[in-house]
Order: C-alpha cells, then structure tokens, then sequence
C-alpha cells in the first residue's frame, strides 16, 4: 500500500471529531479508551494517537485505523465485512491524490493486481483542480460494451468516487463494482436483511447479476464521466424538431382565435 504521511494535526482533528459526534467530554473519553490522563494533549496535536487507544476506537466505534491516519477515505470498518476503500493510491509531487485511469484494456488485469502498487504505478494518472474533485479518492474506468446504454457509451470514461462503507450505498444508483474476476459498472439494489447485491443493466437486453458482499474487492459511484463525442444526437435533433412544431402550432392556434 502507497503510504502517505499526514501532519499530526490532522489527525488530531479527526481524533476530536470522533469525541464531539460521540458527545462526549475529554475526561469522559479518555475514561472510555482507557487512558490515565484527558484527550487534551492528542487534540491539541501535542502527542501522537497511542496504539492501545487505535485498538480501542476499533473495538468500541469500528473507527477504520487506516481513515484514523489518512490513508482511506472509509471511516467506518465493521468487522467482518470486507473493505471496500481503494487498495492502491498514489500522489503527486505536491502531495496530493491522483486520478488514476483503468483503459478498458487494463481492466482485465485490475482486480488481479489490485494491491500491487508497482502494476499501478505503470496506469496513466492526473487530477483535476475542481472542488467537485477534493476529500476523497477517485478513480477512471473506461467504459466498455453498452449494457449501460444510453446514459453511458462504449469508450466514455467515468470518475468513480471511493465509498466509504456499505452504508453509503444508495439503491438505484450506479457504481463501478469490483470484483475477483471483474469490473462491472451497474446499478445497484440491496436489501439490508440480505448479503446479496442486485447489479442492474440500464438497457433490458442484460439481465441482472447477482453478487454476494464477500465478493466485492472495492465499490466506486460514478460520480462523473468524460466524453469526447460531441457529434449531435438524433434524439436531440428530433425533441428540438419536436419543440419547434409544437412552437408553431400555438402560433397558429393563436391566430386562429383572433
């Protein structure tokens, strides 16, 4: 894993935060995670988080060690479920996360070398310096085939934005799902009494595949895509068309009525 330093105060913000969203007082979590002394020193970014307290944050409020420190977007970790956070990051030379792009060539070979970093650092990367594009992991996935046609094309190119837990899925949306042998973009309709995932095709030809949690190596929303076809559409041509008879047939009706 591509290991990325973060300034210790950060961490002791997302230490803080963790105490403010439990509503509890310094002295009171301290108390919880077993600590002799208040929660001060760590929140003042004076000390670094011990491991006994990481263990404990673990154990009590399934906080992912991993987020704790910078190194996943996922907050939450319960134990038992698989992760679902990126495998592999890298940075720029300024620090910041990159994009990195998966050509539908590379695809087949992804969920196999998904936690090698030296198969990634050969994948072509870039960021884009939007506020849409800030706070979390993204990832490129090429579009290949047309089962989610007409809202994605063959060759477009989608963002994935990392998922933080299976609690953040929402039904009906679309996400790219990884798994051991594939990657699928679908959406998706779980039921939380269930394991299983429903992946949903846009075009009816395709019917629906059925995948269990225990499968999934990591989960992407689209969150945007890139297209470099900007031939105009037939459909559009024909709703334009459409507009502008309707536009005169008022006219008419108007000038009938006078």
């Amino acid at each position: 894993m591509f290991i990325r330093h973060m300034p210790i105060e950060e961490e002791s913000r997302r230490f803080k935060q963790i105490r403010e969203e439990l509503n509890l007082t310094q002295a009171a979590f301290a108390e919880q995670l077993g600590i002799n002394v208040t929660t001060a020193d760590i929140e003042r970014g004076r000390t670094r988080i011990p491991g006994q307290v990481v263990k404990e944050l673990l154990k009590l409020h399934h906080i992912n060690p991993l987020w704790l420190f910078g190194e996943s977007p996922q907050k939450y970790l319960r134990i038992g479920e698989p992760v679902m956070s990126p495998k592999i990051i890298t940075v720029d030379n300024s620090g910041k996360e990159n994009i990195i792009l998966v050509s539908a060539k590379a695809a087949a070979g992804y969920p196999h070398n998904i936690g090698d970093a030296n198969w990634f650092e050969s994948l072509p990367a870039f960021s884009i310096p939007l506020p849409e594009f800030r706070n979390a992991s993204f990832r490129g996935f090429q579009v290949d085939g047309d089962s989610m046609t007409p809202v994605l094309q063959s060759d477009e190119w989608i963002v994935g934005k990392a998922v933080e837990g299976w609690d953040t899925i929402k039904n009906n949306r679309m996400y790219v799902v990884v798994t051991a042998e594939s990657i699928l973009v679908k959406k998706i309709q779980k039921d939380d009494k269930s394991t299983i995932l429903n992946l949903i095709s846009i075009n009816p030809e395709y019917n629906p595949i059925l995948v269990d949690r225990s499968e999934v190596r990591e989960i992407w929303q689209v969150h945007s895509k890139l297209t470099f076809d900007m031939d105009t559409n037939s459909n559009t041509v024909s709703l334009f068309n459409l507009h502008q008879e309707m536009k005169e047939l008022k006219e008419e009706v108007r000038r009938l009525v006078k």
